[in-house]
């Protein structure tokens, strides 16, 4: 049974969730003059709020380096709005002579926020919202409910003191798992935005609602034989060492070519590195997986000497990063996972070919779809690394944790990366306001339909497959057409359940005062598997009830519908 606290996170979900839509629906009017304006004062208002957020986040979560986080802020609200400033989100978006693309909004936002980057992720998360006229509601990693609270309450109050409706951004106080999925799964929640771990991500998917989901990064980077290695030692430390490695795109491990292995090892010495010995490397292990081979919580976020001291490791002064040499990848060397802190796997290997097999691998164990990095002159090489590496971002000569959010290359600026099909994510794309708009085209006629006419071939477009030979070779005449038409709705007929036998006639009564409808019947059968708007349209009109599970897959607008009209019966 739910206890009190799920109980009040439940309803707090349901209750944001409601004045959200309520204060949507009034900015959805709002001109694109005054959505940018909205946004500006978002953006200075988390500006002037960077470092302190910062600091708070680091002493709520005891994650990452203040000045880092600081950093992260700025980029959420400085950098992200000033590359999505000029975008349209209001009436004609983009259009061309034939087409004209109009935005829309698509509702209230479910965002989910992580621990590891609490600050930053729910400032990008307000501001990609309201610049694309929707509601938020932030559902906080209870680790860091205070500084994401704050967070919050910083964007929502600058946005209404410019214009935006009361309760447009609203984040739960209580968050339990309960109350994220009441906030997931309410019935005018329109669109999930998940950042966190595969389970939370999969309880998105799983909710019946639109979702963008992101999952873990367990990042490789090729070293190869051609690169600057001075400089490709700098930008992996740096990468992996920035804010203590809790961006999921920072580097986790190195493959080098034997060409540069001697050089690059002194180059990672020099730039604060340091190589475990065997014995260290072991210790390491111990305390930075569990039993189960999970991840120690204990470690994510927290600077190499504090994790050396719990493996009872002794590092000299200005090391920064602890580098462990590892023979394989998978459940039996735990290094090879992601760590969220600043250790590195170090591997050799002979050439480019080995070099993609091992990073496919260690993109294989937890980090598919995410991110990899390549540093080297050759473009050839790097096009052939691009080409095979099971990522959505492949940096370039460049710390993988700045260029794949967009801050050192021209990817969209972004705090939610998504995996794309590897990853079990819908997107591959770094998520911005355009992912939050359902986009209208308007499309002119560009080629006239002559009744009656033989087609003409078109040298733009291919011939559509589901037309016979027979048909294409020929006219095709109305009563064609027609026969077409009316064997196509024959079939949806038979797809529809068969109607419930008449009852046995009764007696006639006497007519009553007052009649009401006889509640629709139970269709018979299994549960049903998915259910759309025509399903519940189809239902009503039979007088029927659609039988239902929890596994049922049912679209937002037919469960509005069914829910309204009382059609769904749980089996």
């Amino acid at each position: 049974m739910p206890n009190d606290k799920d109980l009040e996170s439940v309803q707090q979900a349901r209750n944001l969730v409601d004045a959200a839509h309520e204060a949507q629906q009034r900015l959805a009017g709002f001109d694109q003059a005054r959505i940018d304006r909205i946004c500006e004062a978002m953006s200075a208002a988390g500006l002037a709020e960077a470092e302190r957020l910062g600091l708070l986040a680091h002493e709520e979560t005891g994650f990452g380096i203040p000045s880092d986080k600081t950093v992260k802020n700025t980029f959420a609200a400085g950098d992200v709005h000033a590359f999505f400033k000029p975008m349209r989100t209001v009436g004609i978006i983009r259009q061309t002579e034939t087409i004209l693309e109009i935005g829309s909004p698509r509702g209230v936002v479910a965002a989910i926020i992580p621990s590891t980057n609490p600050t930053s992720t729910a400032i990008f998360k307000c501001l990609i919202s309201i610049k694309s006229r929707n509601g938020v509601v932030l559902s906080p990693h209870p680790s860091a409910a205070r500084c994401i609270a704050e967070s919050v309450r910083i964007m929502s109050e600058a946005a209404v003191a410019a214009g935006a409706p009361p309760g447009i951004i609203g984040c739960m106080t209580v968050a339990t798992v309960e109350g994220t999925e009441a906030l997931m799964k309410h019935k005018r929640t329109a669109v999930i935005l998940a950042t966190g771990g595969i389970g939370l991500v999969r309880a998105a998917y799983s909710s019946g609602k639109p979702a963008f989901g992101v999952g873990p990064g367990n990042v490789p980077a090729y070293v190869d034989g051609s690169a600057d290695v001075s400089k490709a030692a700098r930008d992996i430390l740096t990468g992996t060492c920035f804010d203590n490695g809790t961006i999921c795109a920072s580097e986790q491990s190195v493959v080098a070519d034997r060409a540069v292995d001697g050089a690059l090892r002194a180059a990672f010495e020099d730039h604060g590195a340091r190589f475990l010995t065997a014995d260290e490397a072991e210790k390491l292990t111990r305390v930075v997986a569990t039993g189960t081979n999970a991840l120690n919580p204990k470690v994510v976020g927290k600077p190499a000497r504090v994790i050396a001291e719990m493996a009872g490791i002794s590092l000299p002064d200005g090391v920064r990063c602890m580098i462990a040499e590892v023979a394989g990848v998978g459940r039996d060397y735990p290094l090879s996972m992601e760590k969220l802190s600043p250790i590195l796997t170090y591997y050799t290997v002979d050439g480019t070919a080995d070099g993609v097999e091992l990073c496919q691998k260690v993109l294989q164990y937890g980090g598919m779809g995410h991110t990899a990095s390549i540093h080297s002159r050759k473009r050839d090489v790097i096009e052939f690394y691009g080409e095979r590496i099971p990522a959505s971002r492949v940096i370039v000569n460049s710390p993988s944790t700045h260029g794949a959010i967009g801050f050192s290359t021209d990817l969209e600026p972004s705090m939610t990366l998504g995996c794309g099909s590897w990853g079990g994510n819908v997107t591959s794309d770094n998520i911005s306001p355009w992912h939050l708009m359902d986009i209208k085209r308007i499309a002119f006629e560009t080629r006239e339909v002559v009744p009656n006419a033989a087609p003409k071939p078109v040298a733009k477009r291919p011939a559509a497959t589901s037309i016979s030979p027979a048909l294409a070779a020929a006219p095709i005449e109305r009563a064609d057409i027609a026969s077409l038409v009316d064997r196509f709705i024959a079939e949806r007929r038979s797809e529809a359940p068969p109607a419930e036998p008449a009852p046995a006639a009764a007696p006639a009564a006497a007519p009553a005062a007052t009649s009401e409808p006889a509640p629709p019947a139970l269709a018979p059968g299994p549960a049903s598997e998915f259910v759309c708007e025509d399903d519940v349209r189809r239902a009503i009109n039979e007088g029927r009830k659609i039988p239902i599970d929890a596994k049922t897959i049912i679209t937002p607008a037919a469960r509005e519908l069914g829910d309204a009209r009382d059609v769904f019966a749980r089996r």
